[in-house]
């Protein structure tokens, strides 16, 4: 068993081949929408647009951006959230595989949901389209100077602010993924051991956030071997 505690080891994941394997790559999808089901990783992202929404207006449109929304389960969660409660919300999910955008696309049987297909590092959109940008488990797979641009376009485009969830490196996350997929389909084992290595430390993801020019976005340890970056702007913060 390898563990990632020094440098992130890039490797290519099998999901991010636009020529993988249909069968698999759904699989592999319906197997990231369970964890992040049973493991909170969907309720952290609606945790923190609940706490921004203290200061939305009743009535407007909240417009939210998915950078790398994969089958768009957390699109489709927030939908419902808002219905709960009462939000007139819109929201866009951005991938950049076709197999991917066209899984997507299925799942948008809400016409308040559009898919399209875009380019994380030059995202199709004039800045200040959307109130939010979000991402989940989307930043591990990119080099650390995409990384960088992903979140300057994901602040570029948003008005108000971004939540950013994705992985921590740790030993305990290498050991608890090699355990959880030791029965799982090729594509979801090779994935999630890949995805640890690639994964940033808490330490990386700050100096991330820094150089990106996003320091309104605080981080957040969370369980489950997660991180999340989220925050407003500052001229949309609560005042006191």
């Amino acid at each position: 068993m390898r563990m990632f505690l020094g440098q992130r080891r890039r490797e290519a994941e099998w999901l991010d081949d636009p020529s993988a394997d249909p069968a698999e790559l759904r699989h592999s999808l319906a197997f990231i929408r369970k964890v992040n089901r049973f493991l909170g990783y969907t309720r952290i992202v609606l945790w923190h647009l609940s706490r921004f929404s203290v200061n939305w207006n009743r009535g407007g449109k909240i417009r939210i951006l998915d950078v790398g929304t994969g089958s768009a389960d957390i699109p489709c969660a927030i939908l419902k959230w808002a219905d709960q409660r009462g939000w007139e919300v819109e929201i866009v999910g951005v991938d950049i595989n076709p197999q991917i955008a066209n899984i997507a696309a299925e799942a948008a049987s809400d016409p308040r949901l559009s898919i399209v297909r875009g380019d994380a590092l030059e995202l199709p959109f004039a800045d200040r389209t959307f109130d939010y940008a979000i991402t989940s488990m989307f930043l591990h797979h990119l080099s650390d100077e995409q990384a960088e641009r992903a979140l300057t376009e994901m602040s570029r485009v948003s008005r108000r602010g971004i939540v950013v969830s994705d992985l921590l490196r740790m030993h305990t996350s290498y050991a608890f993924i090699w355990l959880a997929t030791l029965l799982a389909s090729p594509m979801v084992k090779h994935d999630a051991r890949v995805s640890v290595g690639q994964a940033f430390s808490k330490r990386e993801i700050k100096a991330l956030r820094d150089r990106a020019g996003i320091g309104y976005a605080s981080y957040f340890g969370h369980v489950g071997h997660r991180f999340v970056l989220a925050g407003e702007k500052f001229e949309f913060r609560r005042v006191a």
